[in-house]
């Protein structure tokens, strides 16, 4: 959500900032001036209300000193009053709901250092790490190694429900759990704290990260009598949501919360793009990293969260580089968002394995997470998110980067105490 104070201060910088993201900035021009209106209609229903209160005064005296007659008109005045008042507050509340439809849709105001794109191919590369595994035979893909050792059943997985659902078996299941407790655990050395929140969420909850409505189509809905709920598509809903309609104290700050969730996507528009294999399925696990901070700390934590996912690649030795994403591929919420890409040698290129966004005080304002800075005065939050790590796509990099010749995979070593010291799925 926005502040209209800014739009109105600042028109021209919001302008061209969101045009820049694609969005057309007349509608800038048209949410102003609703607000203009909604201001004269709120100074009009003072006025009236004024009328009926000193109307209603008069009542009073012609009541005391038994004046019937004047006491009856006063009151027919007074009822006509209440009828315009009456229809100025439903044309108030449509211009209100007006308002908060055009802000909903509006996506977070980038920062200064975000590059400008026209498309993905705009992105910037900060850094890449680690070399790439060199091989003395063809690298097979995934879902290739994973079929041929009968521990990835995608057959099976389409039978129980359909496309893009998969069966993990044996020891590629027990990798996936061991990748979540691993992450989990270095997460909770830096200071996370775990949290297990509801996999199903309100209305309200997936309005507060901004997810809906604008993007309502790329989520599963639970069909059920007088109950808007709907499957998460990421922990960062109910991670974020937890302070959602409160105002704290700022000693509380910061809170860094983790949780380990299955994540439920339709993945609306995205027909014929990636349904191979384990990169966008309907339903996978990951392990998300949610910041709320005060707002002068929020760059600090953007860099601390970037760190706490590229240790966890490093440690697992998988190549990676970390893309600054430009105006035109940032998220909705996001004000500045970092890509991280693992390199997978059997498809032959960089995979995002984890995107980590500072929302600033967008997702704040839309949930209302307020806390009282040093002075008292209450304050937005701001938010951070983003994967430490989308556990199925670790899978992937580790079974591409760690396979060797006979189809057989290597397990990282850090994995090795997770997986009972198992050193190799054969």
């Amino acid at each position: 959500m926005h502040d209209i104070k800014q739009f109105i201060e600042e028109t021209e910088f919001i302008k061209k900032n969101i045009l820049s993201r694609g969005i057309n900035p007349a509608i800038i021009d048209e949410v102003i001036a609703l607000n203009e209106t909604r201001k004269k209609q709120i100074t009009e229903v003072e006025s009236f209300r004024a009328q009926v209160k000193n109307l209603s005064k008069e009542c009073g005296l012609f009541k005391k000193d038994k004046n019937e007659e004047q006491f009856q008109e006063t009151m027919k005045k007074v009822a006509i009053v209440k009828t315009s008042i009456d229809k100025l507050e439903s044309l108030l509340k449509s211009v209100e709901i007006d308002i908060e439809k055009i802000l909903a849709g509006i996506p977070n105001i980038v920062a200064d250092d975000v590059p400008y794109g026209k498309t993905e191919n705009d992105n910037v590369e900060l850094n890449c790490w680690g070399e790439k595994q060199k091989f003395d035979f063809p690298p097979l893909e995934h879902t290739d190694l994973g079929e041929n050792l009968g521990l990835l059943d995608f057959e099976r997985g389409a039978k129980l429900t359909g496309a893009r659902f998969v069966v993990y078996k044996g020891a590629i299941a027990r990798l996936e759990r061991a990748l979540i407790n691993y992450m989990l655990d270095e997460h909770l050395k830096h200071g996370y704290q775990e949290i297990i929140p509801p996999f199903i969420v309100n209305d309200d909850s997936v309005y507060g990260t901004g997810q809906l409505p604008k993007f309502e189509d790329d989520l599963f809905k639970l069909n059920l009598p007088e109950k808007n709920w709907y499957l998460i598509p990421t922990a960062e809903v109910p991670l974020t949501n937890l302070k959602r309609g409160e105002l704290f104290s700022g000693d509380e700050l910061p809170l860094k919360y983790v949780a380990y969730s299955p994540c439920f996507r339709s993945e609306a528009g995205s027909h014929g793009k990636d349904t191979k294999g384990l990169i966008r399925l309907h339903q996978f696990n990951k392990v998300e990293m949610v910041n709320i901070v005060a707002a002068e700390d929020s760059e600090q934590a953007h860099s601390d969260m970037i760190n706490r996912a590229t240790s966890i690649l490093e440690a697992l030795k998988l190549p990676y580089r970390s893309i600054l994403l430009c105006t035109a591929d940032i998220g909705f919420g996001s004000r500045k968002c970092v890509d991280l890409e693992v390199w997978l040698p059997g498809q032959n290129k960089y995979r995002e394995i984890s995107s980590i966004s500072n929302c600033w005080d967008f997702q704040s304002r839309r949930a209302s997470i307020r806390y009282r800075n040093k002075a008292g005065k209450p304050t937005y939050a701001h938010t951070l998110n983003g994967s430490g790590l989308a556990v199925g796509r670790t899978v992937v990099a580790i079974m591409e980067n760690y396979q060797l010749k006979d189809g057989s995979i290597s397990i990282p070593e850090v994995l090795r105490p997770y997986m009972g010291g198992l050193e190799l799925i054969a």
